[in-house]
């Protein structure tokens, strides 16, 4: 029987297209060509891009990217969240248009957050959205007294009971350098590996996720950021969150099975929203990207029903 990596669907879906971008319907086009803000904070010594859509003074919605990911994987996202909220995405250091560090922490990951909020004008309190490693700064910041966070909605992080150990890594290899894009788009895959029916999307994030050096093209994250990362203390970020929390994930998702998103709902405070996206995997916003936008209307509306604060 032939694995994943014999699948080229899987692991190099752009690969058949010769580096042409596949039609894509018009409720994406005009998503990415809505306007917004592309700038930069800096925070201790690192650039930070960050990009914001919709009126300040709105009610403030952070959005967090996973691991390799970038601030650009929400422009097909935020536009339809910007209509009631100020909207902001950053990209992490080391990832995305942000600078590459000598050293990576959750620390600084929150300093990011709380920096790219200020300059974007979500306000003094806001809600946040964690997508995969995204949602463990976003935890951290959860579990600070006197967090601005209004709710912290977790979106496909597998936080596990306990902290995996850290396997042995040997020195990390630098950037294959591509001779053309095309060439650097068919070698684009998710990680981890899953099918994608919107092939516009995956066209669209393996565009942003790369760019231009002398001699070719690679990729925009920093090859050595997890050999340069320190892992958090092994306290458990789900028990003690100083504001609410929701739990989103991919019904399809390889990172999340049923006994550990089972074991993460005990974890959390009673009450606790529990939302599946159904038919969705690991990259929700890549293959169920509407019933994601849904999913946080919903909730984002319920919350303002329930406080009478929009």
């Amino acid at each position: 029987m032939a694995d994943a990596g014999d699948d080229l669907h899987l692991t190099a879906p752009l690969s058949h297209l010769g580096g042409a971008a596949p039609p894509a319907p018009a409720w994406f086009d005009a998503a990415v060509a809505a306007p917004h803000e592309r700038a930069e904070v800096v925070v201790e010594g690192a650039a930070i891009e960050w990009l914001a859509w919709g009126e300040r003074g709105r009610p403030g919605l952070l959005l967090l990217h996973g691991n390799g990911a970038h601030a650009d994987w929400w422009r097909f996202i935020a536009p339809f969240l910007a209509p009631t909220h100020r909207v902001a995405a950053l990209s992490w250091s080391g990832m995305g248009g942000s600078d590459h560090r000598a050293r990576y922490t959750i620390d600084l990951f929150v300093a990011e957050a709380l920096a790219v909020a200020e300059a974007a004008g979500l306000g003094p309190s806001f809600h946040a959205v964690g997508h995969s490693f995204g949602g463990f700064p976003m935890m951290a910041l959860a579990g600070r007294a006197g967090t601005p966070l209004r709710r912290a909605i977790i979106l496909d992080t597998p936080f596990r009971p306990e902290p995996r150990p850290r396997a042995g890594r040997g020195a990390p290899r630098p950037h294959r350098v591509y001779p053309t894009r095309t060439e650097a788009l068919a070698r684009f895959r998710f990680a981890p590996v899953q099918p994608c029916a919107n092939l516009f999307i995956t066209d669209f994030l393996a565009r942003h996720s790369l760019r231009q050096v002398e001699g070719g093209w690679v990729w925009r994250f920093d090859p050595k950021l997890w050999q340069s990362f320190e892992a958090r203390d092994g306290s458990d970020p789900l028990r003690a969150p100083q504001c609410p929390v929701a739990l989103m994930w991919g019904e399809r998702s390889s990172l999340m099975p049923g006994a550990l998103v089972a074991d993460m709902a005990r974890r959390l405070p009673p009450g606790t929203p529990l939302v599946p996206l159904p038919e969705a995997g690991h990259h929700v916003m890549a293959d169920q990207p509407l019933a994601l936008v849904a999913a946080l209307r919903a909730l984002l509306a319920a919350d303002a029903a329930a406080t009478g604060r929009p």
